[in-house]
């Protein structure tokens, strides 16, 4: 198939595609034209990937993670070991956040919000 019906199958733009191929993600064959012929297991492998970046996997641990999947000899030790650390990565952004979002509610409280030039904001900011 094109990239076109590849892209429609796998809900993913042509461009991202292409990326995905040039950085070996998914390797098409090459139809006699020079063009790039997917096939059913290009697209599942582009859904694969678009199904992990979605739960926050970087490219790179796709890569390790499709490197998993096609090692049929793999332990599922391995796998669940990449989304162990996965958790903790979101557990770690999301205190982050969550700090964050203590800090600027502290200092959305101190601000008066009105026409006085002085903004605690600002102060906190500049330190």
């Amino acid at each position: 198939m094109n990239i076109g019906e590849a892209a429609a199958r796998s809900e993913l733009p042509a461009k991202t595609i292409r990326y995905y191929e040039d950085i070996a993600l998914v390797r098409p064959a090459r139809a006699a034209n020079g063009y790039r012929d997917y096939s059913e297991e290009d697209v599942h492998r582009l859904r694969f990937v678009q199904r992990a970046r979605g739960l926050g996997f970087t490219i790179e641990e796709c890569r390790a993670l499709l490197s998993l999947y096609d090692n049929e000899q793999r332990a599922s030790a391995d796998v669940k070991r990449v989304a162990q650390e996965k958790i903790r990565e979101v557990e770690r952004k999301i205190a982050e956040l969550q700090s964050m979002r203590a800090t600027l509610s502290r200092l959305v409280e101190c601000c008066h919000g009105d026409d006085r030039p002085d903004c605690p904001i600002l102060d906190d900011l500049a330190r």
